[in-house]
């Protein structure tokens, strides 16, 4: 008798764009769905946030006028098992906070997640921050050393690094082998 083991769960949380904009997500997906089950969430969406004025100012003040709560709300409603996350933008904000507030997370790969420089309470689950060098809002190194947080930050790039392929094929590569690693070990 073959016992089939279950692939962990991963959701991935989209930009402040949500799932208009986020046909980069296939970069990431094409390489994690050999080792993870995979939810894709749309951030506007969680946040029920209006997209009527589709306007990066438009979306940001929505979610910073109670569309995070809400996002993180019904994140907590939708998982309920132990999950990796992997958030991008606005979403690593959801993910840390959900967190804080239950979330069963192991771990958080948060990649231009910029808000989180106001954060000062950390999750209780390994978290990695992945920053472009020129990204103006990126945490600076005493936050990242104060909340004891791995922050890479990415040589020559910007907020939307996480837009181009070859960001994608190097994290989704990362988060692949640490989930064979971890399994490796149970």
């Amino acid at each position: 008798m073959t016992i089939t083991k279950s692939k962990p769960g991963l959701i991935i949380l989209s930009d402040i764009w949500g799932r208009e904009k986020s046909c980069w997500i296939d970069y990431y997906t094409a390489i994690l769905k050999k080792n993870f089950e995979i939810t894709y969430y749309d951030c506007c969406e969680l946040g029920k946030i209006d997209k009527t004025d589709y306007s990066e100012e438009n979306l940001h003040r929505q979610f910073l006028d109670g569309g995070i709560d809400r996002a993180v709300s019904n994140l907590m409603l939708s998982e309920k098992s132990n999950i990796t996350v992997l958030a991008f933008s606005i979403g690593g904000t959801i993910a840390w906070k959900a967190s804080l507030e239950g979330l069963r997370t192991d771990r958080i790969f948060a990649v231009s997640s910029t808000r989180l420089r106001k954060e000062t309470e950390r999750p209780d689950c390994v978290v990695e921050s992945f920053y472009g060098e020129n990204d103006v809002y990126k945490p600076d190194n005493d936050w990242s050393l104060k909340l004891n947080i791995q922050s890479r930050i990415i040589k020559d790039e910007d907020h939307y690094l996480y837009q181009r392929k070859e960001f994608a094929e190097m994290m989704s590569k990362r988060i692949n082998h640490l989930a064979q690693h971890f399994q490796c070990k149970q």
